[in-house]
């Protein structure tokens, strides 16, 4: 029996992918993970990234920041030798862009040419708003404005709607440039003629305290600020003129180049601040003028027309920018604390001015008024009030207190200054003015860092700074019963 031998067919030969195959399916591969990739990192930044304008606006603000640290801290920002520390750069660059004006180091001596045109822009962007100056270079560069950067600038520039955004900001513009521009002018002849500056000194000097001064800001390039100029009205005035119009508003601003001859048609916001600057402004520089008149380290040794010049000009810097032409340190304690009233009033909102506005206080004197003589709604000019306004101004209030009386409390316990001091540096960091009685420098760090943070938050307010850190906000669909305690 003959075994057949069992022959197995030969197995077929694999096919071999060409080169040019295998590389097309390798990055067919690569692609797809990559675009996997891609994918779970937009999932990722979305979930990080800010949802609300608010958070936008505090991000812009402290990138910003951030930013102007970095630049300050180079050794070409510096006059000296080396470069400035963390904190002295972080400090200075809070107070630019959130146009304060408190400093650490003396800015005309400590800081290079480079480092003084660094402040300049950091005031100016901080001024115009991070996010409408962002938008306005859309504007400027691309002639038309995305949805989220109409919302933005809608949001820091209190538009009261998308469409006219791109008209706010070209507006805001215009003003901000013929403002600076002819109080350049006029301090660039003053320079020249009364004090003998040579035309390119007296340009400088006169652009970057024009800015300063409509951005409410406060830097001088002067060691005693503008102590030197308080017999000057050329100096004084038409800087005192700027600090308002940067402090009336952009909204009030925009209200009064349209229907300046008709006040009847004004709205609640522009006949609020308007009333409101003029009584502060006159009761301020009466009781500066009252409380120092005889007091030979301030306004004592001038004559009678420098010292009303000096309290009017104080009255008009105590309550939005931080120039000063008095020695605040040599100012009676009755002084500082009127003064701390005034800085934390500010200015009008939507502008470059600090505090927490006449608006806010001016709603809740009518709210007093009205509850005293009984009423059931607040009008004001004609008009009633929304109640949700008595809740923002009451919460914008309170949350300022509380601010203002901690961070006073936690000064107290790690420094020996006394208690009028104190409590006039934060006010004044809180309200952005940038007034000091000269403590600033002498803080250790950890106060420092809480008059960063007290310049930050006043700089954005307490209810957008708080609005932005809210992640999650649910709206209630459901109201508990009433019930009334007792009051007083």
């Amino acid at each position: 029996m003959h075994l057949k031998a069992y022959q197995r067919s030969p197995r077929p030969e694999r096919r071999r992918n060409k080169p040019s195959t295998r590389i097309i399916e390798s990055a067919g591969s690569i692609a797809a993970l990559f675009g996997t990739l891609l994918g779970a990192l937009g999932r990722v930044l979305r979930f990080l990234l800010p949802r609300h304008p608010a958070q936008w606006i505090v991000l812009g603000f402290a990138l910003a920041i951030i930013l102007g640290t970095g630049t300050l801290m180079l050794p070409v920002a510096k006059a000296g030798p080396g470069g400035a520390t963390l904190l002295e750069a972080l400090f200075t660059a809070t107070s630019a862009v959130c146009v304060t004006g408190l400093i650490t180091v003396d800015t005309p001596v400590f800081w290079s040419g480079f480092g003084k045109a660094a402040i300049l822009v950091l005031i100016q962007i901080g001024g115009f708003g991070v996010m409408s100056f962002g938008s306005l270079l859309g504007v400027l560069t691309a002639r038309r404005l995305g949805l989220r950067s109409r919302m933005l600038a809608a949001a820091e520039t209190k538009s009261t709607g998308f469409g006219d955004v791109r008209r706010v900001l070209l507006g805001v513009f215009r003003i901000t440039v013929i403002v600076e521009a002819a109080l350049a002018l006029i301090l660039m002849l003053r320079f020249m003629v009364g004090y003998g500056y040579q035309p390119m000194e007296a340009l400088w000097y006169g652009i970057f305290h024009s800015v300063s001064s409509f951005n409410n800001a406060g830097f001088a390039l002067y060691t005693d600020n503008l102590m030197g100029f308080v017999s000057d009205p050329w100096i004084c005035l038409p800087i005192a003129a700027a600090v308002i119009i940067g402090g009336l508003g952009f909204p009030v601003l925009f209200e009064l180049g349209r229907q300046y001859r008709r006040p009847i048609h004004w709205s609640m916001n522009t006949k609020l601040v308007l009333y409101g600057s003029l009584v502060l402004l006159v009761g301020g520089t009466v009781f500066i003028s009252a409380a120092e008149w005889n007091n030979p380290a301030t306004l004592g040794g001038l004559p009678p027309q420098d010292r009303i010049l000096g309290g009017f000009f104080q009255s008009v810097i105590t309550r939005t920018a931080g120039f000063n032409s008095l020695d605040i340190a040599q100012m009676h304690p009755v002084s500082w604390m009127g003064m701390d009233i005034l800085m934390f009033i500010g200015g009008g909102p939507a502008g470059t001015a600090g505090g927490l506005k006449i608006t806010t206080f001016a709603v809740l004197f009518f709210i007093l008024s009205t509850e005293l003589r009984g009423g059931t709604a607040v009008n004001i000019f004609g008009k009633r009030l929304s109640r949700a306004v008595h809740r923002q101004a009451i919460t914008v209030v309170l949350l300022a207190i509380a601010l203002v009386v901690t961070s006073t409390m936690y000064l107290m316990i790690i420094t020996d200054f006394g208690q009028e001091k104190i409590i006039f540096e934060v006010i004044s960091a809180f309200a952005t003015v940038g007034l000091s009685t000269g403590i600033t420098a002498g803080l250790p760090p950890a106060g420092q860092v809480v008059l960063i943070l007290l310049m930050f938050i006043g700089r954005l307010g307490p209810v957008t700074l708080g609005t932005a850190l809210a992640v999650h906000s649910r709206p209630i669909m459901y109201e508990y019963p009433k019930e009334r305690p007792l009051i007083g």
